[in-house]
C-alpha cells in the first residue's frame, strides 16, 4: 500500500501509467474482501486495478512456495496481455534481511545469502524491487504520517511458517547489533561479489552453451576444462531455463550430475534429461515432467509462445513420439530426436496439425519466450 501511494505521487513525474494488480491466492476467505478495499484505495487514486484469482485444487508440498510461484506467473501474463513491460514488488530490506537468515538455515552458499535480486525477468515482463533499501518500519512510518490505512496479513505471524521463525530471530539478534539495516548491507555486499562471479558464469555459458529448438548443447571439451564452480553454475543455469524456475536444485543434486558428465552417464534431474555424448551433452525437458495440453495463447511448458491460425478446440502439448511419427523430414533437420520429442505440437484431439520445430510448420511458429543468453544476462 505505501508503494501504491508513492507510486500514485511519482507517475505524473516521471511520465509513468499505472495500472494495478492484486492476486487473491484463495488461501484465506479474508483475501477477497482485501482484494476488493486495494480496488477502491485505487479507485480513489484514479487507478486502474484488477484482481487476479488463483484456481487451485488441493496443493501438496510448500504452499507458500506454490502461492509464490503462481503469483508471478499470473502477474506476468497479466502485465502481457496489458502491453506492461514493468511490474514493481514492494519487497523492503526487512524482507531481505529475513531472506539472509533463511538462507543461513539452509547452509546456503553465495547465491542462497545474497537475497532477493533488485530486478528480474519472467515472461518478458521485467519485474522491479524498488524497495529493497527501505526497512518495513519506515514504509509502516510513512503510512502513519499520511494517515493512510493497511492490512496485515495474519499469515505474518503464523510461527509455523519459516519466514515469520526468521522474523522473530530477527528481533533475538537486534541486542547483539545484528538489525535488520545491518544485515541488508551485508547482503548488498555479498550481492557485489555474487555479481563479479556470475558474470564470469554468463561469460563461460555463452562460450560452450548453444540454444536449439528449445534444448541446450555443451561442448563437452570445452566444459571440461572450465573450473568446479563455473561448471556448477553452467548446469545451473541451464536446469533453471529449461524448468523456467527460480530456484536451482540441491547442491547434491549439482553434485550427482556434474559426476555423472564426467563419467560420460547420462543423467535426469529437475524435470530434465541430460544425454551425455562424445561431442556434446545435450539437455532437454523430461517428457514425463511437461504436463498435458495447454489451450492457445497460454505459454506452454512455462516458456513456449505458439502463434498461428485461430481455430477452435485446439490445444498446444508436447510432441511425442506418435507426434513425431507424423514429421516425416524431421531426420533432415539435423536435431536430436530426443529435442523434438518435447518440442510443441498443435493438435486437434488425437490428430496432429503442426510441430514448428519438426519440420511441419504448417502456418504455425514456436518460439521460447526468453532465450538463454536474454536469461542468463538476467539471472
Amino acid at each position: 500500500m505505501a508503494m501504491l501511494h508513492v507510486m500514485a505521487q511519482a507517475a505524473p513525474q516521471m511520465g509513468w501509467h499505472l495500472r494495478a494488480v492484486t492476486v487473491d491466492h484463495g488461501l484465506r476467505p479474508e483475501a477477497a474482501d482485501e482484494a476488493r478495499l486495494v480496488a477502491e484505495v485505487c479507485q480513489g487514486l484514479g487507478i486502474a486495478h484488477d484482481i487476479l484469482k488463483w484456481d487451485h485444487g488441493s496443493i501438496a508440498g510448500n504452499v507458500m512456495d506454490a502461492a509464490r510461484r503462481a503469483r508471478y506467473a499470473l502477474m506476468a501474463e497479466w502485465a502481457r496481455s496489458h502491453g506492461i513491460g514493468h511490474v514493481a514488488l514492494a519487497h523492503t530490506a526487512t524482507d531481505q534481511a529475513e531472506t539472509f537468515l533463511m538462507g543461513l538455515s539452509r547452509e546456503a552458499g553465495l547465491d542462497g545469502l545474497s537475497g532477493m535480486r533488485g530486478h528480474f525477468f519472467q515472461n518478458e515482463v521485467m519485474f522491479d524491487r524498488p524497495f529493497l533499501g527501505q526497512t518495513r518500519a519506515v514504509l509502516r512510518g510513512y503510512m502513519t504520517q499520511h494517515g493512510l490505512a493497511w492490512i496485515d496479513d495474519p499469515t505474518n505471524v503464523n510461527a509455523a511458517y519459516t519466514r515469520v521463525k526468521a522474523r522473530r530471530a530477527l528481533k533475538a539478534l537486534a541486542p547483539l547489533g545484528i538489525t535488520e539495516e545491518r544485515l541488508a548491507s551485508t547482503v548488498h555486499h555479498l550481492t557485489m561479489a555474487q555479481n563479479v562471479v556470475r558474470r564470469a558464469a554468463q561469460d563461460a555459458a555463452q562460450a560452450v552453451v548453444r540454444e536449439e529448438a528449445g534444448a541446450l548443447q555443451i561442448d563437452r571439451t570445452a566444459f571440461r576444462g572450465l573450473g568446479p564452480e563455473l561448471k556448477r553454475r553452467i548446469l545451473i543455469l541451464c536446469l533453471m531455463w529449461l524448468k523456467y524456475q527460480d530456484y536451482p536444485p540441491r547442491a547434491s543434486g549439482i553434485g550427482r550430475l556434474s559426476l555423472a558428465i564426467a563419467q560420460g552417464r547420462d543423467a535426469t534431474l529437475a524435470g530434465c534429461r541430460v544425454i551425455v555424448g562424445e561431442e556434446h551433452v545435450v539437455i532437454v525437458r523430461e517428457p514425463r515432467d511437461l504436463g498435458g495440453g495447454l489451450n492457445l495463447g497460454q505459454i506452454w511448458d512455462g516458456r513456449w509462445s505458439v502463434e498461428g491460425p485461430q481455430l477452435p478446440g485446439l490445444q498446444v502439448r508436447a510432441l511425442g513420439v506418435a507426434g513425431l511419427a507424423a514429421c516425416k523430414d524431421w531426420r533432415d533437420l539435423g536435431l536430436p530426436r530426443a529435442v523434438l520429442l518435447v518440442t510443441p505440437g498443435i493438435w486437434a484431439g488425437e490428430q496432429l496439425l503442426a510441430a514448428p520445430m519438426a519440420g511441419k510448420a504448417q502456418g504455425w511458429s514456436a518460439k521460447v519466450s526468453q532465450s538463454f543468453n536474454q536469461f542468463i544476462l538476467s539471472h
